[in-house]
């Protein structure tokens, strides 16, 4: 195949699309990898270049789909910033179970809102299952605006490389090394998997009917929308919040500036209001 080059004009509609669609600002420092990533697809389809596929783009809601999870950065790991992980089991879960001892309340509910490969909706997981029990009321529910990601997430398939963040007990626990054609891997056992659900939810548009949370980890998100979106993202999400909970952000994100009506208890980690209204 030809190198295809990308066009300022057409890289400018790329730009505005992933603006639109996802919220998402791409710096013109990304043009070659926008390029990188689309290229391949581009000739995959028989266009004769940039201006051709976008085009197609602006009819093809399929496409659009595509183009928007070939650009979407997915980079996570396992139990990363483990001081939220922490916090979140000496803290969060501890008080959380305390509070649930009795019968009949709703189980208790995580949302990894950018969980990409689903790396952090496992961690998240694993967690519970240590401080709750794998077989006590509580769920997580993985989220990403990637179709393709989320295919690879619902899998809970990884290779070994990967899981240094991973705590020994809890890979003793919760993992399952891979043998014959799966040398090299893990899996995440059943009984974690069962767990865990995945959907595909857009944080730049009104958020389908998923319930409310008294987890919610939207780390590295923020980072790549301007002002006006972060403050619509922040608003979407906190609405999601049960009264007294949790919100926890990236540790290079800031609330600086934007209304959100919570309490903030240590880096990066809020709590909503116990008395919030509304709740």
């Amino acid at each position: 195949m030809s190198e295809l080059t990308l066009p300022q004009s057409e890289f400018l509609w790329l730009q505005r699309m992933m603006a639109d669609v996802a919220g998402i600002s791409l710096a013109d420092s990304k043009k070659a990898m926008v390029c990188g990533r689309l290229s391949s697809r581009v000739q995959r389809l028989r266009f004769d270049g940039f201006h051709e596929y976008c085009k197609h783009l602006e009819k093809d809601s399929v496409e659009r789909q595509v183009a928007v999870d070939l650009l979407t950065t997915n980079e996570t790991y396992f139990f990363r910033e483990p001081k939220h992980f922490d916090f979140l089991r000496t803290h969060v879960l501890a008080e959380l179970k305390a509070s649930r001892r009795h019968v009949g309340m709703d189980p208790l509910r995580l949302w990894s809102a950018a969980s990409s490969s689903g790396e952090e909706a496992y961690s998240l997981a694993m967690t519970c299952a240590e401080v709750l029990g794998p077989s006590s009321s509580w769920e997580v529910l993985g989220s990403d605006i990637s179709t393709r990601i989320l295919e690879r997430a619902r899998q809970g398939l990884y290779d070994m490389t990967r899981i240094d963040g991973i705590p020994v007990n809890y890979l003793k626990a919760y993992c399952l090394k891979g043998i014959g054609p799966q040398s090299g891997r893990i899996l995440m056992d059943r009984s974690l998997k069962k767990k865990v659900h995945f959907h595909q939810v857009n944080l730049n548009v009104t958020l389908p009917d998923i319930g409310r949370f008294d987890v919610i980890f939207m780390r590295n998100v923020m980072i790549y929308f301007e002002q006006p979106t972060k403050s619509q993202v922040l608003q979407r999400v906190v609405g999601r919040l049960r009264a007294g909970g949790w919100l926890f952000m990236g540790h290079s994100e800031s609330l600086n500036g934007i209304a959100h009506g919570l309490e903030q208890y240590a880096p990066s980690v809020y709590r909503k209001p116990e008395n919030a209204y509304g709740d």
